[in-house]
């Protein structure tokens, strides 16, 4: 599943997928709402924003980014699939348009 972003069709993109059988999923551009890692790389980065002190370097945001990971209560995760029907009306309703919140 991709939402046409530029770099989601990138040739080595395509090479790659082509490589390995994997078929793509009719999507609406830019539905990040119909994504569920996206709501939770959003969740992750309010948690690293909050870190006191933040990530210096890469090896930091790595090190935070995996301990974050692990902090995301499995209440927030079942929240975001549950939520992918409501999600998935409301794109239809707005013909692929962002979502209001």
């Amino acid at each position: 599943m991709d939402d046409n972003a530029r770099p989601h069709r990138a040739n080595l993109v395509d090479e790659f997928l082509k490589s390995e059988d994997i078929k793509r999923i009719p999507w609406p551009a830019n539905s990040p709402d119909l994504n569920p890692i996206e709501n939770l790389w959003d969740y992750l980065g309010r948690a690293i924003a909050r870190r006191h002190p933040p990530p210096r370097d890469v090896n930091g945001l790595k090190t935070a980014l995996l301990e974050e990971w692990s902090l995301i209560p499995q209440t927030v995760i079942n929240n975001v699939f549950s939520s992918l029907k409501t999600r998935c009306d409301m794109c239809v309703r707005v013909r692929g348009d962002h979502i209001p919140y």
